[in-house]
């Protein structure tokens, strides 16, 4: 199984257009020792040539440029990917989907109910795209089922729902239902290493924790540095926590979780908003995730299980 980070940015990117944050600021000017990102994006695959896209974000246009591999250029009109599967229904993570319009064929989306109806009535992506390449649905299943999806033959896709939020404009926002996000166990049948794929997670459930020990990567939610980020930074009023983010810090935090994994699992960190501090490779925040050996995602990182 190999895995592409397209992006590895919360919704915005870094630095975010309209944001003079420490952070945003710092990367403009050169004053930060960091690496600008898109939006939140994963690719998977068995052989480099065809994939699954996990979300699709606002930048995919410029992540398929950047990768390569998404396109292959085997005839006039080429994609390499084969299948889109959607962890939510969140802005940063679907409208992406629109820039993929002029495919010949319908759209191949897995994605739970609760997040077609968000992308259906909420927010109708899904019937804007009808009226262009169209979308061929498949369900994600609340309930933790094994799919085989095309574009990773080797690979069994096990969904698991997450306690997170749905959008602003969806009807469940504030008021979660199993499968408003999901996050992803992925496991190679010819290897047996499993990656467990969560860019939004709210909460540490059982279910949750039992994939994360078992995997040999974890490549889970790094939104926030601290609960109260955004309100530190003047940026909102909303907390990590009431975004459906677990921050990295404080007690009950990812760190925390993640020092309880075993001393041969792989963690990193993706979904890294603006503000976090982490982006900075030289800050204090960012040398506490180095010593606990925890990374953090970049644009065009690699891994392969």
């Amino acid at each position: 199984m190999k895995v592409k980070v397209l992006g590895s940015a919360a919704g915005g990117g870094f630095p975010q257009w309209n944001c003079n944050c420490p952070m945003c600021a710092g990367v403009r000017s050169g004053a930060i020792n960091a690496h600008a990102r898109t939006q939140s994006s994963i690719a998977v695959s068995s052989d480099d040539v065809d994939w699954v896209l996990f979300n699709t974000s606002p930048d995919i246009l410029t992540q398929i440029q950047l990768s390569g591999v998404l396109q292959p250029g085997r005839r006039l009109r080429d994609t390499g990917i084969r299948s889109i599967v959607l962890m939510d229904a969140q802005i940063d993570h679907t409208t992406g989907l629109l820039m993929l319009r002029e495919h010949k064929q319908p759209l191949s989306i897995w994605c739970t109910s609760a997040v077609k109806e968000d992308l259906s009535e909420g927010n109708p992506l899904f019937k804007v795209l009808g009226h262009y390449c169209s979308i061929d649905w498949h369900e994600l299943s609340a309930d933790p089922a094994d799919y085989s999806i095309p574009g990773a033959s080797t690979v069994i896709f096990r969904p698991l729902p997450l306690i997170s939020n749905a959008p602003p404009y969806s009807p469940h926002r504030d008021k979660p239902v199993a499968g408003d996000t999901v996050g992803m166990q992925m496991i190679d049948t010819e290897t047996g290493k499993t990656l467990f794929y969560a860019p939004g997670l709210g909460e540490m459930e059982p279910h949750v924790w039992d994939a994360m020990q078992n995997a040999d990567v974890v490549l889970v939610d790094g939104t926030m540095w601290t609960d109260d980020e955004m309100i530190e930074r003047g940026a909102s009023e909303k907390t990590a926590r009431s975004m459906g983010h677990l921050p990295q810090s404080g007690p009950g935090g990812m760190l925390e979780w993640l020092d309880k994994l075993p001393a041969t699992t792989r963690k990193i960190l993706i979904h890294i908003n603006n503000t976090n501090p982490i982006l900075d490779e030289n800050s204090e925040q960012r040398a506490t995730l180095t010593r606990h050996g925890v990374e953090v995602a970049q644009d065009g990182l690699e891994i392969e299980l």
